[in-house]
């Protein structure tokens, strides 16, 4: 039932895409296989869903900000929107260890996401996974995890390609670029 839900979220997503609806076709259209790898690898994580999908939304959510990826922030926010994430979520973000807006959970999650993310990367994950382990089953983790790894790697491809936003979060709470922060 989570799958039908997302993909729904991902075709009202892409419905409301004004404009740069080519941008990343056009660019994976040269290479073939890396086009049906990214199809694939989207499409698993898609139909996994062991993860409440709105930790996943505001994990990826997080990782697009940290990275500046414009396209990921636009169709992130608009996901992110569709999956149930309040406003006042979207914007407190850049300050989620004092807002009220989230759980402890969320609030771990974003914080492995920040982690997993910053450069350089912050190697000593163990107190964070620990913490989310009591929270979550291993596959959740792992489900979490790749998500995270996948956002990092989809947001700085289309970033250093200039695959340009959708326009798809115009009228929704929309998540601003973060400054990256230096770990240690």
């Amino acid at each position: 039932m989570r799958a039908i839900a997302r993909i729904i979220h991902y075709v009202k997503a892409f419905g409301r895409a004004r404009k740069n609806q080519t941008d990343l076709f056009g660019w994976l259209i040269r290479r073939p296989q890396l086009l049906i790898g990214t199809l694939l690898h989207e499409t698993m994580l898609l139909f996994s869903n062991k993860l409440d999908p709105t930790l996943k939304e505001l994990a990826e959510l997080k990782t697009a900000a940290l990275v500046n990826c414009q396209f990921c922030l636009d169709i992130g926010s608009t996901l992110a929107h569709f999956g149930g994430v309040t406003a006042a979520q979207v914007t407190d973000l850049p300050t989620y260890q004092d807002s009220d807006a989230y759980s402890d959970t969320e609030k771990l999650v974003i914080a492995f996401a920040e982690a997993m993310t910053v450069t350089p990367t912050a190697l000593d994950l163990d107190d964070l996974r620990t913490q989310l382990l009591s929270r979550m089953n291993k596959s959740q983790l792992t489900e979490l995890t790749a998500a995270i790894a996948w956002e990092n790697q989809r947001a700085r491809l289309n970033q250093a390609l200039g695959v340009r936003p959708l326009g798809s979060a115009e009228g929704v709470a929309c998540a601003l670029p973060e400054s990256r922060r230096q770990v240690g």
